[in-house]
């Protein structure tokens, strides 16, 4: 039985939303233990470290980020690829990042039947940059409401050395 015939591109739904759902509980598993280790090092901050500490944990947090995306973008390539969408590995990772974060500009398409699958990886991909950018905008926010905490704290323990010399 030919399933195209019940539902135009009924295929392409059938292999992008169980895609959609594997990359978005990846990205969320992916972020918790982002989240997990930027709360430990940021624990440790003091207020003269704070400032390079948050740098570093941007920068690191960014590229987790990237791999996190280049990750999820190849288990699009390998659909792909097992569908016989697109002609080779590269191509296909070409493509899918190129659908994944809707640049489009890779030049390269995927064979007829699978047209919708392509735009329903688009779709995938602005869910999992949202969630990035939803994260990366609390751990700044986590960051800068430390600052006024540390520096609180270093008064209370100035303010406890002064009572207990005298």
């Amino acid at each position: 039985m030919n399933i195209d015939g019940l539902v135009p591109w009924s295929s392409d739904w059938l292999w992008s939303l169980p895609l959609s759902v594997a990359t978005v509980v990846i990205h969320v598993l992916g972020l918790n233990l982002i989240r997990g280790r930027f709360h430990a090092v940021l624990e440790r901050a003091t207020v003269r470290t704070l400032s390079l500490i948050s740098v570093l944990l941007m920068a690191a947090t960014t590229l987790s980020l990237t791999i996190l995306h280049g990750f999820e973008a190849a288990m699009w390539a390998s659909a792909f690829r097992l569908l016989g969408a697109l002609p080779d590995k590269k191509t296909a990772m070409l493509y899918s990042l190129n659908a994944m974060t809707t640049f489009g500009h890779s030049g390269y398409n995927v064979e007829g039947p699978w047209h919708l699958m392509g735009a329903l990886e688009a779709l995938n991909g602005w869910i999992l940059f949202g969630l990035s950018t939803a994260f990366l905008y609390a751990i700044n926010q986590r960051v800068w409401k430390l600052a006024p905490e540390l520096q609180q704290k270093m008064l209370i323990r100035q303010e406890v050395l002064k009572v207990s010399t005298f």
